[in-house]
């Protein structure tokens, strides 16, 4: 009978995404905790988050894409309602206005929107059948330019452009032309002088302390210059668990969330991150796969959009955290903590598995 219910329970998970997502969540809490400098309720609070992000990831898993594409608008105009939520009432920390009190809830609607541009753009190109015209690629582009633009307004440039990447994967699935591709390569370089009047001071900063991050070593360049120093000197093998001076002796910043690779690096060496990019690219990968095999369109452009963003998201900060991108504040997937960022990884899977799963009901 316990078989039976165990059975029941794992069969809408993919095997593949279950097991390596169980070995980044163990890989995640262990990095966390001597991140934190052995903050015990800091990594059982994480935990917890894991064990919400699960719960949801199942129940994601377990319901059809037909259903989840039924939710994508109303989900999309709730978070739009909740980012015009926060430009109006939201809390203001270090000159942002980007987190949402309501009630004991502490919210970053910015997240959310991770999920649901993705959601409504796949349900959207779905609806418009297989003969899509220059109008609906403008009425998508215009769903996907207004909450990027409510999420530059707080400020946060990174988030912005994640969620702008998750969106144009969308479109770009949907049969874009490429012709319309290098209109708009050529026509971004053409307004790059543009854009560096219209960014933030801070933000034009992170981008020359890129060029440069020696010149301000104190200031602007200290986050870039310390977590590079933490991932050289951990070399091939590490210098061991809970042994990670950058870290433990605060020399490296946000070394438990933005910075978390960091300190994976120097305490685990080559090794461990030749590790965690493997799990990582085991998981894209089959993403892709699921993608292929889909039983719609909706399904082959969500699991394909999905998975192209969850290896934007690892690329952008490792990226960032190796001085080859600007920092932008974006999280590692499954080690850096956070409860909204791990909810919205978890559900990404769970609609993942979601896809495979009812492809191969339907199949039966």
């Amino acid at each position: 009978m316990i078989k039976k219910l165990i059975d029941r329970f794992l069969k809408p998970l993919d095997k593949i995404l279950f097991n390596t997502s169980l070995i980044l969540m163990i890989i995640g809490l262990v990095v966390l905790y001597s991140a934190s400098g052995m903050d015990m309720i800091k990594t059982v609070g994480q935990a917890k988050n894991y064990l919400i992000a699960f719960i949801l990831m199942w129940v994601l898993a377990s319901v059809s894409p037909n259903k989840i594409q039924k939710l994508a608008f109303p989900i999309y105009f709730f978070s739009l309602a909740l980012l015009i939520a926060v430009a109006l009432f939201g809390e203001v920390s270090h000159g942002a206005r980007r987190w949402l009190h309501i009630g004991s809830l502490h919210l970053q609607p910015s997240e959310f929107m991770k999920i649901a541009v993705p959601l409504t753009l796949a349900s959207y190109f779905d609806q418009r059948g297989k003969d899509r015209y220059w109008f609906d690629f403008m009425v998508a582009t215009l769903l996907l330019l207004v909450p990027v633009a409510l999420v530059i307004k707080q400020p946060d440039l990174g988030t912005a452009l994640l969620i702008a990447s998750s969106g144009f994967y969308v479109i770009l699935l949907a049969g874009l032309s490429w012709r319309v591709l290098l209109v708009l390569f050529f026509g971004a370089l053409a307004s790059m002088p543009l854009v560096w009047h219209i960014l933030h001071d801070y933000q034009k900063q992170r981008i020359l302390t890129l060029l440069d991050p020696a010149k301000d070593p104190l200031g602007t360049g200290y986050h870039t210059l310390q977590s590079m120093i933490a991932l050289g000197s951990g070399g091939i093998l590490g210098k061991g668990w809970l042994h990670g001076t950058q870290s433990h002796l605060d020399f490296l910043p946000e070394h438990s969330t933005d910075f978390i690779f960091a300190v994976f690096g120097e305490e685990f060496g080559l090794i461990g991150e030749l590790v965690f990019l493997s799990l990582m690219l085991i998981m894209i990968v089959r993403g892709f796969f699921i993608a292929t095999e889909g039983s719609s369109p909706f399904s082959r452009l969500i699991a394909g959009t999905l998975s192209m963003t969850l290896f934007t998201y690892t690329f952008v900060n490792m990226g960032m955290v190796s001085g080859i991108l600007p920092v932008v504040g974006v999280p590692l997937p499954f080690l850096s903590y956070g409860g909204t960022s791990l909810v919205t990884l978890f559900i990404s899977i769970g609609i993942l598995m979601s896809v495979n799963y009812h492809r191969q009901l339907v199949k039966q």
